[in-house]
């Protein structure tokens, strides 16, 4: 008798059964790894406003391998995406990682997308990001300028010579700051300017390390309203001839107000607002990007934006075309024709 057991023809032995069953999973698991496709969504720092808005785009078009169905509760976005939130300086780096390709998509307002897309204003020496395409306008973001209830300074002007932070580097709030004191006779080198997020500003302004300090976020912004529980604070006015004038030069800003209450104990005053919009690279494919914004206004999507607060009240699949800042993507294009809001605002395909 053999001392090996051999298996009869036409049956598979425990091994070779195990070892069957083994790289069949290995090919289901590498099959399924390949119809996942990696989002990325460009926003702004940890404590903004733009991070969690991210966050809620990204829930809202991701739907991977494994997902519950739609109509069953599950995820309405795009079949096999995988769509991620990455933290970054603000919308200027979000324009340049999507211009070199190391983002898919980001956040940026409309009057930097505008400048970018034109090669005009800030982009008048780097020339036009012709790669960017909008996918929608979301909200609007106003510019705020805090400082302490106690403070001398009354308006901008009074900013001279004072600490001020005007957010950070490759921000939107240090492009709109710049705008703002340069019509209200001012530069950086009139102040003493720091660059920092508005947690670690509205921090130094309350332990006095600063005096001021600019954001631009759609209000309440988290860091301004835990600020004002703790410390009692101002916003100063953007009113008059000045806010005419930046107005008239820059065609995407728009007149508001925040509202009295708005922040525990602070008194409204006007202000200024440009749309937060969000924006594509032309590369991406037209079919994937025509899901992603049906995707972004599924009924179902609206649930995710309660999770920012107030800002749910304001994004919504009528204003999506409001104020664009660059040509809209052709697979986002087709969306909205579909649903006979073309053309409204809408760009062209090209610069």
């Amino acid at each position: 008798m053999s001392l090996f057991h051999r298996t009869p023809p036409g049956r598979a032995g425990p091994r070779r059964v195990a070892l069957g069953c083994a790289l069949a999973i290995v090919a289901a698991c590498m099959a399924v790894a390949q119809d996942v496709r990696f989002f990325r969504i460009g926003t702004g720092s940890a404590s903004g406003s733009y991070f969690p808005i991210g966050g809620v785009i990204a829930g809202a078009i991701s739907n991977p391998p494994g997902s519950r169905e739609c109509d069953k509760g599950g995820s309405c976005g795009v079949p096999g995406l995988l769509a991620a939130a990455q933290s970054t300086q603000g919308p200027v780096e979000n324009i340049a990682l999507i211009a070199k390709g190391s983002l898919d998509s980001g956040l940026a307002p409309a009057d930097l997308a505008y400048w970018a897309f034109h090669g005009t204003g800030p982009y008048a020496d780097k020339g036009a990001v012709k790669n960017l395409r909008a996918i929608a306008n979301l909200y609007s973001e106003m510019i705020h300028v805090v400082v302490r209830a106690n403070s001398d300074i009354q308006n901008i002007r009074d900013l001279k010579l004072r600490r001020v932070s005007v957010g950070e580097q490759a921000s939107g709030t240090l492009v709109n700051a710049r705008a703002v004191l340069k019509t209200y006779g001012l530069s950086e080198l009139d102040i003493l300017p720091f660059y920092l997020q508005p947690g670690p500003a509205a921090d130094l302004l309350a332990n006095d390390g600063i005096d001021a300090f600019f954001v631009n976020a759609g209000p309440p912004v988290g860091a301004i309203a835990e600020l004002a529980r703790a410390t009692p604070i101002r916003l100063l006015s953007i009113a008059g001839g000045e806010r005419e004038e930046l107005l008239k030069s820059y065609p995407f800003l728009s007149a508001r107000i925040i509202p009295g209450g708005t922040y525990e104990n602070v008194s409204g005053v006007e202000t200024l607002a440009v749309g937060v919009q969000y924006l594509a690279a032309a590369e991406l494919d037209e079919k994937l990007v025509y899901g992603i914004t049906r995707a972004l206004w599924h009924p179902n999507a609206q649930k995710l934006w309660e999770n920012v607060g107030p800002l749910a009240q304001t994004v919504k699949l009528e204003s999506a075309l409001d104020g664009l800042g660059v040509a809209l993507h052709p697979g986002a294009a087709q969306f909205y024709a579909e649903k006979s809001l073309m053309p409204r605002d809408a760009k062209p395909a090209s610069p």
